[in-house]
């Protein structure tokens, strides 16, 4: 299975990215929401890392995730902050709302978990068509630098006594369709000994910055700006590690 986000691998990102850690784009995005009145949308919700700071600020906020074990994290941490529980489980390809919505976020490379360029062009057109007129499309990219470097990797998370393991091996790189294939085995422990693992094929898609514009003009997106590393109003430069797109519907 492909990018699955199952029991592990859920437990392992609650772990490593808990509701309310920021990577400056917690920030970001209440900065660039402010005067925001209507309904927001968060495709890939995950945990509600993002998505419970903008509920607890106030915003009107749904989300959706295609993970039922990332769905449940998510709704337990809005249970257990008295907040209104607007998610349900859809994908990128094929969600649906009858209501239009005055920004749509997708934080920390989400969309570049499709890997097919007509695919996520699908998305990026069903992003537009679910905006209100002059709505707005906030989206981070991953820069192309992360997804060459470090093609093996080991990281350790405790959760009490018992310890959960990811390793993490790049088994391709197509620099034609500009992906990455990696391996990515998770592993719980108790007292030394193995509990239970899981396997999955994790991919995902790189693009350039004028790549990505395009992209976005090309299903009716204009007012396109980006940024990097959250500094609105700086263009992206090398050594930027995140790249975000502001873009509307006319």
């Amino acid at each position: 299975m492909q990018n699955r986000y199952a029991t592990l691998a859920a437990w392992v990102y609650e772990l490593d990215k808990p509701v309310g850690r920021s990577f400056g784009d917690v920030e970001f995005y209440l900065e660039r929401l402010q005067g925001v009145t209507g309904p927001v949308l968060e495709p890939a919700v995950g945990n509600g890392r993002l998505f419970v700071p903008l509920l607890e600020a106030g915003l009107d906020v749904k989300g959706f995730d295609a993970s039922d074990e990332m769905l449940a994290y998510c709704r337990a941490a809005c249970e257990s902050r008295s907040l209104p529980v607007g998610l349900s489980r859809q994908t990128f390809e094929g969600f649906s709302y009858d209501e239009c919505f005055e920004a749509i976020l997708v934080p920390l490379g989400s969309i570049q978990l499709i890997t097919d360029y007509k695919a996520a062009l699908g998305v990026l057109q069903r992003f537009h068509d679910h905006l209100a007129p002059g709505g707005r499309l906030i989206l981070d990219l991953d820069a192309i630098d992360g997804f060459l470097d470090a093609p093996h990797s080991v990281r350790t998370w405790k959760a009490g006594e018992d310890l959960l393991t990811l390793t993490a091996d790049r088994i391709e790189t197509d620099y034609v369709a500009q992906t990455t294939t990696t391996s990515l085995r998770y592993e719980y422990w108790r007292a030394g000994k193995p509990v239970d693992s899981e396997i999955d094929l994790f991919a995902l898609r790189w693009w350039g910055v004028a790549e990505f514009e395009l992209a976005l003009r090309a299903v009716g997106f204009t007012e396109v700006i980006a940024c990097g590393d959250y500094q609105h109003g700086r263009k992206p430069q090398k050594g930027d590690g995140i790249i975000t797109f502001e873009a509307r519907r006319a």
